[in-house]
């Protein structure tokens, strides 16, 4: 093994490194010009660990970012739900374009610290940053295991420069609020969706995939069989969300008004679009959600707040928190209370009066 300085005709001069692979082929590589001795003492090092690895490529055969996050995605194509998978896809296309044309192995922390920087600086929110970088980070698993790089930079950035992020403040809808809400809510059929959603803690999905056999109307009931996400419907996700959730007899009375105006569809849907069909969440949120939220002078919030407005009156009531769980179709009570702890501030402080009064009969 051995670093060369080669002298061109032009007068100008290149180190070339010189050494074997891990097969036992001979390999030469001339580095680009302005490269120093030092430099190159450095990248023979690097290709020495490399063949030492059994890792070593030749350039000539390295594969660019954009081949190997194309067989990465179709590798996990049958292995994640569709939903799941069109957002890994769409990571790949919306986010890390900038990759494509890159070798994978030139890809390194360097240039992966600078494209976090361009993103924040482009007004990236810093929740689907982080999302991005772990589908990155999985792209590079999937490089090593199959011996396309040496190292995987993003060990490096996640121990250093990962960003950070605190969670997001909960936003829960007082009752005032929500009266506001559904009073500016002029479709009847939206009307009983924003009802359902606050009353029932059920998930977007969850709701827009519901149908009318889900309607249990003598237990006073509807029962989660399904979800409805990127135009198909899924079984649930786990046991815990396939669950029957309780509903008072004035919102039960609100969905039979609704069941005799609702129109006819084949899939028996409680929520159809025009044409029969399940209600795009993308359509519902911005041509309903969030007008009837400017109507009733409200802020914008995302959909999912009024599940956690249910969570919230729930504590409120003091309902168990095993019934709050099974009820939101979580898998485990922790989850629960991971979720909305805080929540019980309040409502301890309440208990605790509760129990002198009856102790000393106030």
């Amino acid at each position: 093994m051995a670093i060369r300085k080669r002298t061109y005709k032009d007068g100008s001069t290149r180190y070339m490194v010189d050494f074997y692979d891990q097969k036992g082929v001979r390999q030469r590589e001339t580095l680009p010009g302005g490269t120093t001795y030092k430099d190159a003492k450095e990248k023979l090092r690097g290709y020495e660990i490399a063949a030492d690895k059994g890792v070593y490529v030749p350039d000539a055969e390295r594969l660019f970012f954009g081949m190997v996050a194309a067989d990465w995605v179709l590798y996990k194509k049958d292995k994640v739900r569709f939903s799941t998978w069109s957002v890994l896809d769409g990571h790949i296309r919306n986010h890390l374009q900038d990759f494509e044309g890159i070798k994978i192995d030139k890809v390194s922390v360097a240039r992966i610290e600078k494209w976090i920087s361009a993103k924040r600086e482009d007004g990236m929110n810093v929740v689907t940053l982080r999302k991005v970088l772990v589908t990155l980070g999985q792209i590079f698993k999937y490089a090593f295991r199959h011996k396309y790089v040496a190292v995987n930079p993003m060990l490096a950035l996640e121990a250093v420069t990962a960003p950070s992020t605190t969670k997001p403040e909960m936003v829960v809808l007082k009752p005032e609020q929500i009266r506001s809400l559904l009073d500016a809510t002029t479709s009847q059929k939206y009307k009983m969706l924003f009802r359902l959603a606050v009353f029932s803690g059920c998930r977007q999905g969850e709701l827009l995939g519901l149908k009318w056999p889900d309607v249990l109307w003598e237990s006073n009931q509807i029962a989660v069989n399904r979800t409805f996400n990127n135009g198909r419907f899924y079984d649930p996700k786990t046991a815990g969300s396939r669950r029957r959730v309780d509903l008072g007899p004035d919102t039960m009375l609100e969905l039979k008004r609704w069941q005799i105006a609702c129109p006819p569809n084949e899939m028996e849907l409680v929520f159809p679009n025009d044409a029969g069909n399940p209600i795009n969440h993308n359509n519902m949120v911005n041509r309903a959600f969030i007008p009837a939220l400017k109507a009733a002078g409200l802020p914008v919030i995302r959909f999912h707040a009024l599940r956690h407005t249910y969570a919230s009156l729930k504590i409120r009531q003091g309902a168990n928190i095993k019934y709050i769980q099974e009820q939101m179709g979580h898998s485990k009570p922790t989850i629960t209370l991971n979720v909305y702890a805080h929540l019980f501030d309040a409502s301890n402080a309440e208990s605790a009066q509760g129990l002198e009064k009856i102790i000393f009969e106030k």
